[in-house]
């Protein structure tokens, strides 16, 4: 048992081959921030692949740009990765959000096979069309109160900021990482009501138009499900939760919690590593 324990893991330390998906989607990214989490998206794009990548908005974070250039490396490692995709096939079609509504003045044009549009229509694997948009055209604060959508800008990297010293501590007793903002999403009754309303205005749009659903991102919180008859899912982000949607090659779709699969596997090769070498066989 040991003997193949040490096997697999051998295996697995190769470069991993990806998991191959029909679409990915993944928003809110982030890049630009102190907060993103740009090793672990790597991390994500080199286990993960798909015919066709959407990048839901707010990938490059202008705002936090404006106010100072932040930019390691590591940031500039995703774009190259994404680039190499495109380079090898997939098909990666980019739809601005807010953070980086600069790229709306670029819709319509190609930039290293990246594909810049203001919104897309996906047809799914079982022949479902869905409106792919990152959804702050819907937000009423940011349409008509820009200081207010500033100020929660302002607020949200107070928590992220929180987030960050308590999951050291966290991290010295053992424990996994907690998310403050996550949680007083799903406490606050006006944070809960705010992502009520944006999700059945977002399945309200999609009824007006036709089609069978949505695919957005902007409130970070991510989610699949079905408002009355309409598709209904959101990226959620990769800065916190570190979310993606998969869609499989039966049209289903699946949320995929990266940070969650990171630790599972990194504690899972810690502990690989922690056995005993096996015993030579006695002659």
């Amino acid at each position: 048992m040991v003997e193949q324990k040490l096997t697999n893991f051998r295996a697995s330390a190769a470069e991993p081959e990806p998991r191959l998906y029909r679409t990915l989607f993944l928003s809110d990214l982030h890049l630009g921030a102190r907060a993103a989490q740009a090793h672990l998206l790597l991390d994500f794009l080199k286990h993960n692949d798909a015919e066709t990548i959407y990048l839901v908005g707010d990938i490059v974070d202008g705002w936090k740009l404006r106010k100072g250039w932040h930019w390691p490396q590591a940031h500039n490692d995703v774009v190259q990765k994404m680039l190499r995709k495109a380079r090898k096939g997939a098909r990666v079609i980019y739809v601005p959000g807010n953070h980086d509504e600069f790229a709306r003045d670029y819709t319509g044009l190609t930039f290293g096979g990246v594909e810049v549009v203001d919104h897309a229509i996906h047809e799914t694997a079982d022949g479902k069309k869905l409106l792919v948009i990152h959804g702050d055209q819907f937000d009423i604060v940011v349409r008509n109160a820009r200081w207010l959508a500033f100020l929660g800008d302002w607020a949200y990297d107070v928590a992220i900021a929180a987030n960050t010293h308590l999951n050291r501590f966290r991290r010295l007793f053992g424990v996994g990482y907690w998310s403050f903002s996550a949680w007083a999403k799903l406490k606050v009754k006006e944070a809960v009501n705010f992502i009520g309303d944006f999700e059945e205005t977002l399945a309200a749009e999609a009824r007006r138009r036709g089609i069978d659903g949505v695919v957005c991102g902007h409130i970070h919180h991510a989610a699949v499900k079905t408002i009355d008859g309409v598709i209904y899912v959101n990226t959620g982000d990769f800065v916190e939760s570190c979310t993606a949607i998969a869609e499989h090659e039966d049209g289903t779709f699946e949320i995929l919690y990266w940070r969650k699969t990171a630790a599972e596997r990194d504690a899972e090769q810690t502990a690989i590593k922690a056995l005993p070498a096996p015993r030579a066989a006695a002659a």
